[in-house]
């Protein structure tokens, strides 16, 4: 690799701690804003990526993230709010975090280099090619996150690498490359920091339209929601009566029919004749609202 970005120096952070405390945030809010225009650039790859990671599921397959240090606490980031915001399965999604769960209370550095436990952690999984494997380096370069991408391409599963150098090894590795070029960080190496900021918007964007071509998002609305507290039964209410076209009350009747799943009690407020239903036309039109609520307003 010849251009090492997240270990230069930015220009202006020398001196820095002579500076005011207004002048060292305002330069720390710029790096950030710089880092997120970066993500733009990497648009045609994230769509890449989305595409893979929604056909593994779609497929029956599981995505997988595979990171280390700031980089798995985005992934992780990413990971968890799946199920709950899409209702995708939890057993479909998958996080491979160097040093395990205990880098949460502690990070340490060491565990990113071995590239034989992620072996071993990614064999454990028996990926085959239904599967769909990220791996986020900053670096590009991380053992951990590439060794699991290995064992992801001898598997067949389809792979996405983020990373924040171009050039970086791991790009050759992986059918959808996402590089985000981002400056160096003011605080040099920190990338906690700008490098994680362009990541975490990175994922975002490729997970959320991964969502909305698997049919969870419709109008804007998450229509595969998991209620499990009282604001977000709420808002299943407010976008079964907004979708179907109803008030509230009978969005609430839908729901209890459709014992809280969103997209069947839409289609139930819509005019279908109950829960079996509106799976059927789910199952028919592969979780698609739009066409099965054509279908039931031409009946």
């Amino acid at each position: 690799m010849t251009d090492r970005r997240t270990e230069a120096r930015h220009a202006k952070a020398i001196g820095l701690e002579l500076q005011s405390d207004a002048e060292i945030l305002s330069l720390l809010a710029k790096g950030q804003a710089e880092a997120a225009q970066c993500v733009e650039a990497a648009v045609p790859e994230i769509a890449r990526g989305a595409s893979l990671a929604a056909s593994a599921l779609r497929n029956g397959g599981r995505l997988v993230y595979a990171a280390a240090g700031s980089s798995g606490l985005m992934a992780l980031a990413d990971a968890l709010e799946l199920p709950g915001t899409y209702g995708i399965a939890l057993d479909r999604i998958v996080v491979l975090l160097a040093g395990g769960m205990d880098a949460l209370r502690y990070m340490r550095g060491g565990p990113e280099d071995d590239a034989t436990a992620a072996r071993e952690a990614a064999e454990a999984l028996a990926l085959t090619e239904n599967d769909c494997l990220i791996a986020v380096t900053a670096s590009g370069q991380t053992p951990y996150p590439l060794a699991a991408i290995e064992v992801a391409r001898a598997a067949g599963a389809s792979t996405i690498g983020i990373a924040n150098n171009a050039g970086a090894p791991l790009f050759e590795l992986v059918d959808a490359a996402i590089c985000l070029p981002t400056p160096a960080e003011v605080i040099a190496g920190s990338t906690r920091m700008g490098a994680g900021t362009a990541q975490k918007i990175a994922l975002n964007m490729l997970s959320t339209l991964m969502a909305i071509r698997l049919g969870h998002v419709h109008d804007g609305y998450m229509v595969n929601v998991i209620a499990d507290n009282e604001k977000l039964r709420m808002r299943a209410c407010g976008i079964v009566a907004a979708i179907a076209g109803v008030d509230e009350a009978t969005a609430q009747s839908a729901l209890v029919a459709s014992a809280g799943a969103v997209k069947p009690a839409i289609l139930i407020a819509s005019g279908a004749s109950g829960l079996a239903e509106a799976e059927a036309l789910l199952t028919r039109h592969q979780g698609q609202l739009r066409p099965i609520l054509a279908e039931i307003s031409g009946h």
